[in-house]
């Protein structure tokens, strides 16, 4: 078992509990006390998988520009999922270089937009039932800017880039890419590069890419940010645990019905697991325009597009939501917000701090 697998799982194991150390609370109105951990901030625990969503999503709704987005979703042959496992950390770098110079080469040409893209990617490993799936989730300006930097260069209508020439581009681009690790890419059959011809349906062999025009771009951001935070299953998913079998449950994704999967013990953990990070490897990336090295380029755009700062929208939307929770939580959850002041679960009033719980044992590095 790779370490990061055994640290992720001493995490939930330990996460709220007194292992993380905690304080104790009390109610002078209902004479009780209250006890609360602390979280593990493991990114793959489903109890604290959610805490930065809001912040994460005001921020990319921030820069969101006012132009046609895509989204563009690149995945590879089933056949190649086992050496993702094997070296995740290579496999899944190589996916998000290729699929981003796949992007950037074909934007640059004048046929399509003929100037730089900016877009960021979110990294998802999993289907509906826990199989292991790894592809990668772009969200893509509809235009570019031009070498330049003078000019906005829109997209065509609705159409962005050709997904046939994607596909063709990414296969290439990854296969350079894996070429540079030759214990890893000599465990490849070489028939996977072979190109697939669209007549023939063998789908077991195709490198699929899809795009679709998503309008504005707000409900893709929306929609990506379940994933950035989220991990393959929650708790609510999880049905019954008896006689050594897990049952969760999932949604099938053509006909949106909900299924039941029950399986071993051993087996769930081991599908859960196929989708632990390796530790510091970042899902979330951005480029062209959009990565930190081309910040006078971005700010170029916004300026070209008649936006204003994104640091100004930034805080312009964190203040609509801080507002939207004072509207709907009463005084001692507006205290809660600002100050980490717990609320008694009774009478809803103010809890006072009474002292802290010391951790047994620090979090695993």
């Amino acid at each position: 078992m790779p370490t990061h697998h055994g640290r992720a799982m001493q995490h939930i194991i330990d996460c709220r509990t007194p292992v993380f150390g905690g304080e104790v609370y009390f109610c002078e109105s209902c004479h009780v006390f209250r006890y609360s951990y602390h979280s593990c901030k493991d990114r793959h625990c489903p109890k604290c998988g959610n805490d930065n969503n809001g912040e994460w999503l005001a921020k990319q709704r921030a820069m969101l520009l006012p132009a046609p987005y895509f989204l563009v979703t690149f995945t590879v042959p089933h056949t190649l999922r086992a050496v993702a496992l094997r070296y995740p950390k290579l496999f899944y770098t190589a996916m998000f270089h290729a699929a981003a110079e796949t992007m950037l080469t074909l934007g640059h040409d004048p046929k399509y937009i003929g100037g730089q893209l900016g877009f960021f990617g979110v990294l998802h490993t999993w289907q509906r039932n826990l199989e292991h799936h790894p592809h990668l989730h772009f969200i893509v300006a509809g235009g570019g800017l031009s070498d330049d930097g003078n000019v906005w260069l829109p997209a065509q209508n609705k159409f962005f880039l050709p997904v046939h020439s994607m596909s063709i581009i990414f296969r290439a681009k990854l296969r350079d890419a894996l070429k540079k690790e030759p214990e890893l890419f000599a465990q490849i059959l070489p028939e996977i590069w072979e190109q697939i011809r669209k007549k023939k349906k063998k789908r077991k062999k195709r490198w699929v890419v899809h795009c679709e025009s998503v309008g504005s771009g707000e409900h893709a951001v929306e929609y990506l940010s379940r994933y950035v935070f989220r991990v393959a299953l929650s708790n609510a998913s999880l049905q019954k645990m008896e006689n050594g079998n897990v049952t969760f449950r999932y949604q099938e994704r053509e006909t949106k019905q909900y299924k039941m999967r029950t399986v071993t013990a051993e087996e769930f953990i081991r599908l859960f697991l196929q989708h632990v990070l390796p530790l510091g490897f970042c899902k979330v990336r951005y480029y062209g325009f959009l990565s930190a090295r081309h910040l006078l380029r971005l700010l170029k755009v916004r300026e070209l597009l008649k936006v204003g700062f994104i640091k100004n929208e930034f805080l312009k939307s964190e203040s609509a939501k801080n507002e939207s929770i004072t509207e709907n939580n009463g005084e001692c959850q507006e205290k809660a917000l600002a100050h980490r002041i717990l609320c008694c679960p009774q009478c809803k009033g103010e809890m006072q701090w009474t002292y802290a719980i010391e951790p047994t044992r620090t979090r695993a590095p």
